[in-house]
């Protein structure tokens, strides 16, 4: 199995930063890309950035594009999302999510994020 546990979520004024971490174990070896959804309210899970595993593949949503950044640690298996210049639109839950060849989409328990003043 491949499992999935998330950090860094809270509450940050407009204009702010967080970064997130996702730490995965498990079936490492059948990992071959990791991502960050999120869900706002009344909303739809929405892809919000993926990363190969190897990590020489990125893309992003045209809503966070220039102000999000997915990277990752192969030392650690960890995926982080750094997350600056956030507005009140980008509150929602952020899940992890890795897609494993063995095991299929695997998903985090996901974490608040509020934007607010």
């Amino acid at each position: 199995q491949v499992q999935l546990v998330e950090s860094g979520g809270g509450l940050v004024q407009p204009g702010g930063s967080l970064r997130l971490s996702c730490a995965a174990s498990g079936s490492i070896f059948s990992i071959y890309a990791m991502g960050w959804y999120r869900q706002g309210p009344g909303n739809q899970r929405e892809l919000v950035a993926a990363i190969s595993w190897s990590g020489d593949s990125t893309n992003y949503a045209d809503s966070v594009k220039g102000r999000f950044t997915i990277s990752r640690d192969s030392t650690k298996n960890t995926v982080y999302l750094q997350m600056n210049s956030l507005k009140p639109e980008d509150t929602a839950v952020y899940y992890c999510n890795a897609a494993s060849s063995r095991y299929g989409s695997r998903w985090g328990q996901g974490t608040q994020v509020t934007v607010s003043s």
